[in-house]
């Protein structure tokens, strides 16, 4: 797996008054689980935490890195080997088919025509879309749309996946198969969500709030401790 290490990182965000409290103040964290599961109040910083692992976000201070490599430096190596899964798929589909919006992800790749076309048929049917090749991205329904997209990930055979609320916009039954999806990948996955049955089964869960780190599974308490404690606190 992966390691990512964030070194005392400092987050403020473009445009905020010197005087406001960081986005991110002081993180510290060594990250090498296979499932990871950030969670946390609207506002709290953990979307944020999670961007700064492929170089959306830049911190101001201190140093992100995944496998030695900073994000500050070398992003776009980073980015080839992190999938990054948006709350809203729409925000990831571009292409006019299903089939094509898989491809353009190999765009850069050195290969056939027949190989990608290969690749895309293969990861469409690990997901379920087998079938749906020809048809608009935009037919299909909120859960497809969200598979759509990981399958764009997924077919650039990426080490680490980062969903980021993943099942935000989706209604109970597309929540759970995007949950058995996720639940059954090989790669390492950080998952950042409110939905709290998403970390069932997760080696670690880190609860971020007001920019800081108030539970950490890795360190004392365990998963289901940390997810009991915020349960009682959100009510």
């Amino acid at each position: 797996m992966p390691l990512i290490e964030f070194r005392d990182l400092t987050l403020r965000g473009i445009g905020r008054s010197p005087d406001a409290p960081p986005i991110l103040d002081s993180i510290s964290l060594r990250l090498s689980e296979h499932r990871i599961g950030i969670i946390g109040a609207n506002g709290s910083g953990k979307s944020s935490l999670v961007r700064c692992i492929n170089g959306l976000n830049i911190p101001d201070e201190g140093e992100v890195t995944v496998d030695g490599l900073s994000t500050a430096k070398r992003a776009g190596e980073i980015r080839r080997q992190v999938g990054f899964l948006f709350s809203n798929a729409d925000n990831q589909i571009i292409m006019p088919t299903v089939a094509e919006d898989v491809g353009f992800s190999l765009r850069g790749k050195k290969l056939s025509r027949q190989e990608k076309r290969a690749a895309v048929a293969e990861i469409l049917d690990q997901l379920g879309l087998a079938g749906k090749e020809e048809q608009s991205p935009h037919t299909l329904s909120g859960g497809e749309k969200q598979l759509l997209a990981l399958a764009s990930i997924l077919v650039m055979n990426p080490r680490l996946i980062i969903a980021d609320e993943p099942t935000t916009l989706l209604d109970l039954r597309n929540r759970q198969r995007i949950a058995r999806t996720l639940a059954s990948l090989e790669q390492q996955l950080i998952v950042v969500s409110h939905d709290l049955e998403l970390f069932e089964g997760f080696d670690r869960v880190i609860w971020i709030d007001d920019g800081r780190i108030r539970a950490d599974s890795a360190d004392e308490d365990s998963v289901t401790t940390v997810l009991s404690d915020y349960r009682t606190c959100m009510l």
